[in-house]
């Protein structure tokens, strides 16, 4: 398409007291022809960033320290004023904070497992903030109600779920989806607890992996628990739960006087990119009778895969499921759902909002099993992707990413100057390595190499984000030292961009130093 001439006037042609302000635009009487010169100049500038994301040729970021941004650039101030100021300075707002930011969607863009720029999806976004509504009831939001119903319906039916096993509901993120699986389990054993609350309980145990994701801790604690009563299950080398490990568990809490009522396994773990061996750990669950919930933000959107669904074979077994399309999926941050029966857990019956003598289905007033009076929609720009791209849209660009990771492991295995964290081709689009500097490739393995290694990663990530050219993540993980993980979900990334990433850290790291 193509766009009209602004007319917002400058600050040079005019006085800065016939500047336009917010109250020149709608609602003003006169405000139309104002807005609109407004939103298009809006426009330009989201346009031409969109476009410089997808330029390898332009920065992922132009770091500055904190202390820099706050005390101002070029003009750009976080601080807030009195006085109103003018549209023109807010355009200009618009465009800084844009440029002192992270192109998340920049083809080498490694840093998060949430990335890319679906432009499609942003589209959505844009929709979803113009329509500016709530979705606790059908009244406020009938039509994004009912899409939330549909591509529920969808992922339980891709999970593998009959349509009368499922419920759900999109939340803030995949944190927030693993408390409801904790706050569903509990009710599930224990619906007293919804009124008495803990004290009529006795103490309760939860299990999860050594690898898994810290939000199941966070659940505990948040909902009462106590992170001390949440049991951490060995894994084995490639980061899986150790099925004999957790029933040994289950065995000793029971022993100790524990009611074990919760297991969470993971599909996609979030430094290793592991699946835990679902059949398995559902196999102990039945047994002891135990509530299975199957973290899949990560890894959940492998199921969109003919290739790879494999890996999650077991998770129609779950009570629940936490599965984050912004993720793996591409959807615009925040996209996350949590598929598991909600209702009975947390409706509480607001006359205001949920009356029972509505003239339509209220059933549809889905406000009332979750935690969230207000709730944002989710749902609108993954439903408008999944309409652009259909299910086979999704598969292909799961399987591409999975491919660049592949690639990034076989580049790997033949580099001397990097070494791999395991040997084994990765299950998920997560590579992790070291960089080796010339100084340590022939030192022998022990602790003196291990402290040197640990500040590898760190100093060349600084000097990485400094040039701004590229951006990985690292950290350390048991007995590791400071390791890269390479995460791969951004569909722009191509094989290239690999490759120019390995050049790149290794020019960064070349000529490092590390203190003796």
């Amino acid at each position: 398409f193509r766009m009209h001439p602004i007319s917002i006037p400058t600050i040079e042609k005019i006085s800065p007291e016939c500047v336009p302000l917010w109250l020149d635009l709608l609602p003003a009487l006169s405000g139309e022809d104002t807005t609109k010169s407004f939103f298009q100049e809006l426009v330009n500038i989201l346009l031409s960033y969109v476009c410089k994301s997808f330029r390898r040729s332009s920065k992922v970021l132009d770091f500055h320290h904190p202390h820099q941004l706050r005390e101002g650039l070029e003009g750009f101030s976080l601080e807030l004023p009195d006085q109103p100021e003018n549209l023109e300075q807010l355009l200009v707002d618009c465009r800084d904070t844009l440029k002192y930011g992270v192109k998340t969607g920049h083809p080498r863009f490694f840093n998060q497992l949430s990335s890319g720029l679906d432009v499609i999806g942003l589209a959505g976004e844009w929709l979803t903030s113009t329509a500016n509504t709530n979705m606790f009831t059908y009244e406020v939001s009938p039509v994004f109600i009912l899409m939330e119903e549909i591509l529920l319906k969808k992922m339980q039916e891709i999970v593998g779920w009959s349509e009368e096993e499922g419920d759900g509901v999109f939340c803030p993120g995949g944190t927030m989806s693993n408390l409801y699986s904790v706050l569903l389990a509990r009710y599930h054993f224990f619906p007293e607890v919804k009124t008495k609350g803990m004290t009529a309980l006795p103490r309760l145990i939860l299990f999860t992996s050594a690898h898994s994701h810290y939000s199941v801790k966070k659940s505990a604690a948040v909902l009462g628990i106590g992170s001390d009563n949440v049991v951490v299950v060995k894994c084995n080398d490639r980061g899986k739960m150790i099925p004999a490990e957790l029933e040994s568990s289950i065995i000793t809490a029971k022993d100790q006087g524990c009611v074990p009522f919760y297991v969470n396994a993971t599909a996609g773990t979030t430094v290793y990119g592991a699946f835990d061996p679902l059949n398995a750990i559902a196999d102990i669950c039945e047994s002891h009778g135990l509530w299975l919930h199957v973290d899949a933000a990560w890894g959940g959107g492998l199921l969109m895969s003919n290739l790879h669904r494999v890996k999650l074979q077991g998770i129609e077994r779950a009570w629940s499921v936490t599965w984050n399309p912004h993720k793996m999926m591409g959807a615009p941050l925040q996209c996350s759902a949590i598929l598991g029966l909600l209702k009975d857990c947390n409706q509480m019956c607001a006359e205001y909002l949920f009356q029972t003598d509505k003239h339509y289905d209220t059933s549809y007033d889905t406000g009332d099993k979750t935690i969230q009076c207000g709730r944002h929609v989710d749902v609108f720009k993954l439903w408008l992707m999944w309409k652009a791209k259909g299910s086979e849209g999704f598969e292909s660009q799961v399987n591409k990413c999975l491919e660049n990771a592949e690639h990034l492991f076989d580049k790997l295995k033949q580099r001397p100057d990097f070494e791999l964290v395991f040997k084994s081709k990765p299950e998920h689009s997560n590579v992790c390595f070291w960089y080796i500097p010339p100084g340590l490739r022939n030192m022998s393995p022990g602790p003196e190499r291990n402290r040197r290694l640990h500040e590898v990663a760190p100093k060349i990530k600084a000097k990485m984000m400094e040039q701004g050219m590229a951006m990985i993540g690292y950290q350390p993980l048991g007995d590791k030292v400071n390791f890269f993980r390479c995460v791969f979900s951004n569909p722009a990334t191509q094989t290239e961009d690999v490759d120019y990433l390995l050049e790149e850290i290794a020019s960064l790291g070349h000529d490092i130093c590390i203190r003796d």
